[in-house]
């Protein structure tokens, strides 16, 4: 039906899939993601051995662990942008439902690992986290059903994206993981106001949240205590924030060298939540902002291939992927120079995390396969057209 509103033209293709995905595919953007995996196992070197002695592991026990992972996260992200945009519609659907499944039992089958917030089922020989597999599930949902509510004689999608939108959102909350609430939130709004929200809408959305993080601030020792923490004058030197504060400030333009750090040996989630004040004081100014370009390249090129889209599906799912992608990054380097509160979210691949890595892996492969060129010509070809 979109190809039939919007013109894509069908062409019957012979050429072998390895050849056109590599001729079709943003090449800038996945050299970009290799390379923030490659700086993760680097950091990861940096950052992880301390916390494996404190366990008794070996040295880079958490190092060999994310190199798997990160396999594992490469090759699904190879298959996924391979596929065409309605299989990983499809597929997508599948790994939202059994996500969401998984985080609705979360509360009578998951655990805490003593950190507060039940977010993790754990399997013995690693743990899962449904909402890092969640968040691309529901990205390309939801954008499934605003895309349907465009069509003639539509359905309410807009309305059943946004009663998906806040269910999710309240089982977040009650974990609680503010963090991914306030993300899928924000990826769901960013694709309605591209879909073509009313500001009205828009502005109400942002009451609701300040109301909601009232009403968490009152009623949620956790919640208040970060906050509390983000809003003081002072920095308390022992706390997490302290540390990395301390070390982002000690690195200055070039860092204090190669495992000269001290911050790995203090932070707890050095290795993780707080991977960037490593960077920052090993390698100093210099690799931060290389990080942060890298991450910029990714979006920007992506949003810039989709801008140029036609279908209106694969442009509102790869907005909210790249978004999601980008405002990840920054929430964590935020929460890193006290920028924001502290969230508990991850540097997407950098930090160390199995569910992490993984569930970036299938969603930075799901904007590829959505940022590749297609034979349909571009949508400005579309609009000049219509004005004539």
């Amino acid at each position: 039906m979109t190809e039939m509103v919007y013109g894509a033209v069908p062409v019957a293709d012979g050429e072998p899939i390895l050849p056109k995905w590599w001729r079709t595919l943003d090449k800038w953007a996945l050299s970009c993601i290799l390379m923030l995996f490659a700086v993760g196992l680097l950091l990861g070197l940096a950052a992880s051995p301390p916390l494996a002695e404190k366990n008794g592991f070996a040295p880079f026990h958490y190092v060999q662990r994310q190199a798997f992972f990160g396999g594992l996260a490469m090759i699904a992200m190879m298959l996924t942008s391979m596929m065409s945009p309605t299989v990983v519609r499809r597929l997508a659907v599948v790994g939202f439902l059994v996500a969401f499944v998984a985080l609705m039992f979360l509360p009578f089958f998951g655990t805490d690992f003593g950190k507060g917030a039940t977010r993790w089922y754990s399997l013995g020989f690693a743990s899962v986290q449904p909402s890092e597999f969640l968040k691309p599930g529901f990205v390309v949902v939801a954008a499934w059903m605003m895309a349907a509510n465009l069509e003639i004689n539509g359905p309410p999608g807009k309305a059943w994206s946004f009663g998906l939108c806040l269910t999710i959102v309240l089982m977040l909350a009650l974990q609680p993981d503010f963090g991914q609430a306030c993300l899928v939130l924000f990826g769901w709004g960013v694709m309605y106001f591209v879909a073509g929200a009313p500001m009205v809408l828009l502005v109400g959305m942002a009451c609701m949240v300040v109301i909601a993080g009232t009403v968490a601030y009152s009623n949620s020792e956790h919640f208040a205590r970060r906050i509390d923490g983000f809003l003081s004058a002072d920095v308390d030197p022992t706390t997490q924030l302290g540390y990395a504060t301390n070390a982002i400030r000690e690195g200055g333009l070039f860092g204090v060298g190669v495992g000269e750090g001290e911050v790995k040996w203090s932070l707890p989630d050095a290795h993780t939540d707080f991977i960037i004040a490593v960077a920052a004081e090993e390698y100093g100014l210099v690799l931060v902002l290389c990080i942060i370009a890298l991450y910029a390249t990714v979006v920007v090129r992506s949003l810039m291939r989709l801008m140029r889209e036609r279908d209106p599906f694969i442009r509102l799912a790869g907005t909210g992927l790249a978004c999601m992608f980008a405002v990840q990054a920054m929430i964590n380097m935020g929460v890193a120079v006290r920028l924001l509160p502290a969230k508990g979210m991850t540097l997407p691949f950098v930090s160390y995390g199995g569910s992490s890595v993984i569930a970036s892996g299938i969603a930075l492969g799901m904007l590829l396969a959505f940022t590749r060129t297609r034979p349909q010509g571009e949508i400005s070809a579309l609009l000049s057209r219509g004005r004539g």
